[in-house]
């Protein structure tokens, strides 16, 4: 469901009188869907979305593939495996759900999620545990 981003839900003062709202809900005050990005291990879909002002906004509904950052800078795409961890509801992880914050396992190692693939539509990440083979450089 849209959450609406508008008033406060108190509809009471300190002392107990009723509030007036001094508006009514405006469009403006909608907020959007979740995406809910999922991982497939086959094909990748992104839906492009108008937001206000005319802009768009591209939200991952399935992904892949992550790019992940090592310390010296250098970005590579990597294929997901699983979604190992999400702090901020554990039945995503069961879902294989991807949100900002996510521990993946990817191949090579664990990645932390630092992009929010629902507004995004990419999975960016650095990594946590990187696995002896694939760091050391060829």
């Amino acid at each position: 469901m849209v959450q609406y981003h508008g008033a406060s839900n108190t509809k009471r003062s300190g002392s107990g009188g009723a509030k007036k709202s001094f508006r009514d809900k405006r469009k403006s005050a909608i907020g959007g869907f979740f995406s809910e990005t999922k991982l497939d291990k086959e094909k990748e879909l992104r839906k492009t979305v108008r937001v206000r002002g005319g802009g768009v906004k591209v939200k991952a509904k399935k992904i892949t593939f992550a790019n992940v950052s090592d310390k010296s800078g250098k970005t590579r795409k990597v294929k997901i495996l699983n979604v190992i961890s999400t702090p901020s509801n554990a039945l995503y992880a069961r879902e294989n759900v991807i949100v900002k914050g996510s521990v993946l396992e990817v191949e090579g190692g664990k990645i932390k999620v630092n992009s929010r693939p629902g507004q995004h539509g990419v999975v960016n990440g650095v990594w946590i545990e990187q696995s002896e083979t694939e760091s050391k450089p060829k």
